[in-house]
């Protein structure tokens, strides 16, 4: 129908495309490495010293939480296409060896979802006869995804690498130009956890606000916590 919406044009993406693992990579560097340096800086004004440890921790929590996610996002998506071209292949062979018999199964799944019996046999039985398409639609049917549909391992670690990064860098700048207190790093953090925050609303129900005021609440919180245990530790060592 001309002027007809497009399918799909009027849903969000619900799996939230690049979007939701970069804004909650560079949510969790800011929080992590802001409560870090929270904590240091505790610890740090308890026992008289200078800045140069506060800036070390940002600095060392910065590469190690970008080097570990990355490591982390690799390994978990490296394996998860692994198992699922297993999986792939384990149908594959099915077809081959069982067509009749999975032909059937692909059938009683359309049952179940509403398709007459006899439409849904000769679908699947008319599907059959091309392999690599019979595959594709018992993979996605089964497993939820098809061949070719396997994330990147290479990707999501580079992705979650720059994203930590970005977050991870927040609080330091204010160190790295100059600045000798937490008051600058709480400021800049502050804005950017609001911000993170008011993004995700993007891809969830909640309006900016309210996601925003969330997520500050939730890293000024985590900073309170290890900027005192911080203060205890630097005191008793004192």
């Amino acid at each position: 129908m001309s002027g007809s919406i497009p399918p799909d044009d009027h849903h969000r993406d619900v799996t939230g495309g690049w979007l939701r693992p970069a804004v909650f990579g560079a949510m969790d560097g800011l929080v992590s490495n802001f409560a870090l340096m929270a904590g240091v800086a505790g610890g740090a004004a308890a026992m008289g010293e200078s800045r140069t440890a506060v800036v070390l921790a940002g600095l060392a929590g910065l590469a190690a939480g970008a080097f570990s996610m990355a490591a982390g996002e690799y390994t978990s998506v490296a394996s998860q296409s692994e198992l699922a071209e297993q999986e792939f292949e384990n149908e594959r062979r099915e077809l081959t060896r069982n067509a009749e018999g999975e032909a059937k199964e692909l059938a009683q799944i359309w049952v179940r979802r509403g398709v007459d019996l006899a439409l849904a046999e000769q679908v699947a039985e008319q599907l059959g006869r091309n392999p690599e398409a019979a595959l594709e639609v018992h993979a996605r049917e089964e497993l939820g995804m098809a061949p070719g549909e396997l994330p990147n391992p290479w990707l999501a670690a580079g992705s979650s690498f720059l994203a930590f990064t970005a977050g991870a860098l927040i609080p330091v700048l204010p160190y790295l130009f100059g600045a000798t207190t937490l008051l600058w790093s709480a400021i800049l953090s502050v804005i950017g956890l609001f911000g993170a925050g008011a993004l995700v609303s993007r891809v969830t129900a909640r309006s900016w606000w309210f996601s925003g005021l969330r997520q500050l609440l939730v890293g000024v919180l985590a900073a309170a916590v290890t900027f005192g245990i911080g203060s205890l530790v630097g005191t008793s060592l004192a």
